[in-house]
This record gives structure tokens, C-alpha cells and sequence, in this order.
């Protein structure tokens, strides 16, 4: 986490419920979400929130004249800096309701950009957030507000400057695109050699993915004793973090912990991320970790498994649904829930928090590894040192016979093991 050693910012969060958005989301918990949101964002005093019911969106300034006054009046009385708006926010919008209530406004694109800023932590993650934060800016045509201005120099939002000046942002801001895309494909490059000699050790990879603090940061440390930031804060993990651990029943696997998702997540995020959520896409198995105990975990469900969808997500991935968080839950509940989870294959109940059925959900998983496990008999001429470490590095060799002409071997591999030994060794070496 970054120091920020400046005074907080009064806030206060409202969620207009458009009754003509055929996408609305139910009014009070999206509220909730959105008060979560802000408070997920560092120096930030969340003051109080408002459900603003509204037939449809006024043009210039979102609102009628009448809810205007009334949450004036409210933002003067708390004497508040900075309003959130939860929904999307026109630039002309933007900067008529600043000038209306002389306050900041940042609508929910610009809240979720701020917490990225914030949480990014690789060197990708960073360019990625710099590039889809710029890109937003420019679309803003505003100049940068201190207030919510990162540490490391980046830029937030503020109404005010004259045209000469925005031009002139703009094309601060077009250079700077240019710069960061330079940086971030040199990034990728590396990323990508990274991926290539990982490859060259193929364990299985096992994404663990979900809704913003579902608790796969928790999961995540209770199966690989890592110190992943595990915080109930909305996005608290933001970069892949991806450990290689040994499962109980032996199965070598990299456990990949992802940026937890959210409903209507900014699209230039989605593509932003798309690099960062690249482990999800190789995935030899997916984790989907729901937070079983809140009251909209269908909702959240659904939204997944668009964003996975959008991702493009392999049918044929393997998926399990982990239900986590059940000692939040009475027990009557908790039983019916495991009840369903015995009835399905795909379902787990658990407790990242206290360590219930993690054993379960560990055997489920190594189960579906190993389930496509082959047993072949190769023949590798003594010549082929690197072919035979190669298979020891796997942990693949089962028994070796020394012959005059080479080696025998009776190997246990998976499909995607074999295929990578062909494929670096150049020929099947598999016996008939």
C-alpha cells in the first residue's frame, strides 16, 4: 500500500436509480456497493449517501431543478468537498453540476479508475491504469485536482480551464498515451518471455476468480501461506498474484489470485485488464469464488460469468463454483446450501476464513487434474540428457530402465505435458 499523508476528503455518494436504464441495478444495494467503493479509496471520509429516484436523466445537468436544491442544501450543511456520483456522468453534465453545488464530482468510472490508481502494483498494472486513466481524462477535458491526486504523479479531475488550455491538455495527454504504450509493449515483451519459460514447466495453473471481495485474496493465502493483501475493501487485489504450490495428493499447480470484478465495470478497464487477467484465459482450471453470504451473490454471479464470457473463456475450461464465506451464514441456511453443493459436482461450500472443506475443495481439484492423466512408455537415447531432465523436472518419470541404446521410461503425464515435450523435443517419442 501507498502512504497518503494528507487530509482526508468529505464525500458523499449518491446512486441516482434511473427508472428508464434497462440496465438498472436494484436501488439500496447498489448504494450499498457504491459506499463500499468509496471507501475502498484511500483519504476519503465518506459523509453520508443518497438514493436519488429518477425517471430519466436530465441532459445537462442529470437532475431536476427541485432534488438540485435539496442536495445543495445537503452538501453545503456537511460542508462536502467531493460528491460520487454512482452511474455515468457527461463531461457537460460534470462540469454544470460542479459549478451548480461548488463541489468536485467524479462519477462511478472516475471512483474506479481512482481505486486502481491506487492498488496497481506491477509495472504492467500501473501502465495499464496510467493508459485507460489518460484515456478517460481526455474525454473529461478537465485539468488535475489535488485532492485525489496519486502519489506518483497522476493526474484526477477538476473543472475549469479555458479552451487554449485544453487543447493543450489534449495534447499532453495524446503524448503521454504514446509514451506509456511504448513502455507497456516493451512490458508485454517481457511478460511474454516470462509465460514462454514458465511454459517450459507447465503445472497446471488454477485461476481463482470472483466479485470484488468475494475473499479470494483470504483462499488464496490459506492454500499458499502467502501475505497477499486480504482486506474487506472492494478491489484489494488488482495484479495476478501466482504462487507454485504443492497440493496434498502431490499435484504440483500455480494458483493464480485475480482483480476481483464488478457490475458495470468501466470498459476501458475490461480491455486494460485484459493482459492482467491473461492467466485466467490459460487456466487449466477456474475457481469461481462466490460470496455466498451477501444478499445479491446471484447477481454478482451473473456478472462474472459475463466478464468471463467477454473475456473469452474456453467452454472447455473446467469450472468450479466455491461458495465461500458460509460461517457468515445460520446454520439452517448452511445446511440447505451444502445440501445443493452434495447434490453437484461443480459446487463447493466453504470457509476461506476459518478453513472449512478447503480439504474437499483440494481434492476436488487435484481430481480434475489428474483426471486426464496418461500412462506411456518412451524411449530416449542417452544422447538426450535435456529430453530425460526435463522429464525429471516434471516429476512425470515413474520408472526408468537403462537399456544399451538408452533409456525406457514408464511415464504418468497429463495432455498438456506430453504436448509440450513433443513439441521442445521435436519428435513423439512415445513407443508403439
Amino acid at each position: 500500500m501507498k502512504s497518503h499523508d494528507v487530509t482526508p476528503t468529505r464525500a458523499w455518494v449518491v446512486h441516482p436509480d434511473i427508472k428508464s436504464d434497462p440496465n438498472r441495478r436494484p436501488g439500496e444495494p447498489a448504494l450499498e456497493e457504491a459506499v463500499s467503493l468509496a471507501a475502498a479509496l484511500p483519504n476519503m471520509e465518506v459523509l453520508g449517501e443518497t438514493l436519488v429516484p429518477l425517471p430519466k436523466p436530465q441532459p445537462g445537468k442529470l437532475f431536476g431543478k427541485g432534488k438540485l436544491a435539496e442536495l445543495k442544501m445537503l452538501f453545503h450543511d456537511h460542508e462536502v468537498e467531493l460528491v460520487l456520483i454512482d452511474g455515468p456522468v457527461t463531461p457537460v453534465q460534470q462540469r454544470n453540476l460542479e459549478k451548480e453545488w461548488k463541489v468536485k464530482i467524479l462519477d462511478r468510472t472516475g471512483l474506479i479508475l481512482e481505486i486502481f490508481s491506487d492498488r496497481a502494483a506491477t509495472r504492467e498494472g500501473v501502465l495499464q491504469v496510467e493508459m485507460a486513466h489518460l484515456t478517460y481524462q481526455r474525454t473529461r477535458l478537465v485539468r488535475a485536482w489535488t485532492h485525489l491526486e496519486r502519489q506518483r504523479g497522476g493526474l484526477g479531475f477538476v473543472g475549469g480551464p479555458g479552451e487554449t488550455q485544453i487543447e493543450a491538455d489534449r495534447r499532453a495527454i495524446d503524448e503521454q498515451l504514446v509514451r506509456l504504450r511504448r513502455q507497456l509493449d516493451k512490458v508485454i515483451k517481457t511478460r511474454s518471455l516470462h509465460r514462454a519459460a514458465r511454459a517450459k514447466v507447465p503445472f497446471p495453473i488454477v485461476a481463482l476468480v470472483g466479485y470484488t471481495n468475494a475473499g479470494k485474496s483470504t483462499l488464496f493465502n490459506r492454500l499458499t501461506g502467502a501475505e497477499v493483501m486480504a482486506k474487506d475493501m472492494l478491489f484489494a487485489t488488482l495484479d495476478p498474484t501466482m504462487r507454485s504450490i504443492k497440493l496434498s495428493s502431490g499435484v504440483d499447480i500455480i494458483l493464480s489470485d485475480t482483480v476481483g470484478f464488478i457490475s458495470d465495470l468501466p470498459t476501458e478497464l475490461v480491455a486494460a485488464f485484459r493482459a492482467t487477467l491473461e492467466e485466467v484465459l490459460e487456466a487449466d482450471i477456474i475457481l469461481h469464488v462466490r460470496d455466498i453470504s451477501h444478499h445479491a451473490t446471484e447477481e454478482q454471479a451473473e456478472d462474472v460469468e459475463k466478464i468471463l464470457e467477454s473475456l473469452g473463456i474456453s467452454e472447455n475450461t473446467p469450472q468450479l463454483e466455491v461458495w465461500n464465506k458460509v460461517d457468515l451464514i445460520d446454520v439452517d441456511d448452511r445446511d440447505a446450501l451444502e445440501k445443493i453443493a452434495e447434490r453437484n459436482d461443480h459446487i463447493l461450500t466453504i470457509s476461506a476464513m476459518t478453513g472449512h472443506g478447503l480439504g474437499e475443495l483440494v481434492s476436488r481439484v487435484s481430481t480434475h487434474l489428474t483426471r486426464d492423466t496418461i500412462e506411456d512408455d518412451i524411449h530416449l537415447p542417452y544422447v538426450e540428457g535435456r529430453a530425460r531432465a526435463w522429464l525429471f523436472e516434471q516429476g512425470v518419470v515413474k520408472r526408468e530402465t537403462q537399456a544399451e541404446d538408452g533409456s525406457l521410461f514408464h511415464l504418468r503425464w497429463n495432455a498438456k505435458q506430453k504436448a509440450q515435450f513433443e513439441k521442445s523435443f521435436g519428435i513423439n517419442h512415445s513407443m508403439e
